[in-house]
């Protein structure tokens, strides 16, 4: 018979397991939920500031990552791809709180043409609760979450993540 401290551990296991089982699914991302908007944060383009909120009706990607992260810049790829393919059906921002002109720098020198949000003081990846990057996330076209990525991804899942975010109807 195993010693009583045996029994405390493989009880308290057993607890976690079952707390992780009957839990609702998370996103991965604290204060992050499914089927809700996510913080609202400033977008700079061409034409003046926007904000996330603003591009509800379209299929939204949230890229979290940085120019020295392997993982990142191999699915920059994706990203790029995403928005040649789907146009101006689907608006890809990417956000990364590197030092100034950094990220811009590399997206120049690559001719990568997405935007850009530069959270210098890295405030838009608290409210997201970005602890390691990359982190995706896909709004369905009433600005909900639809999916979230934590780490890296493939083009299918990104594919399949945005066609399953075009399906769902907008809110009224």
């Amino acid at each position: 018979m195993p010693a009583p401290a045996e029994h405390v551990r493989v009880f308290g296991a057993a607890s976690l397991l079952l707390a992780a089982l009957t839990a609702p699914a998370g996103t991965g991302l604290a204060g992050i939920a499914y089927d809700q908007p996510p913080p609202n944060f400033a977008i700079p383009t061409t034409r003046g500031t926007e904000y996330l909120s603003q591009l509800r009706g379209r299929v939204v990607v949230i890229d979290f990552w940085a120019t020295w992260c392997d993982v990142c810049t191999k699915e920059m790829k994706y990203f790029v791809r995403a928005q040649q393919q789907y146009g101006t059906k689907v608006a890809v921002v990417t956000v990364s709180n590197e030092r100034p002109d950094v990220a811009a720098s590399y997206l120049r020198t690559w001719n990568i043409d997405l935007a850009l949000v530069e959270d210098l003081d890295g405030a838009i990846s608290r409210i997201y609760s970005i602890d390691k990057i990359p982190d995706t996330l896909v709004l369905d076209p009433a600005g909900r979450v639809s999916y979230v990525s934590v780490g890296g991804l493939s083009w299918e899942e990104l594919q399949s993540a945005i066609e399953r975010a075009a399906s769902q109807a907008p809110s009224p």
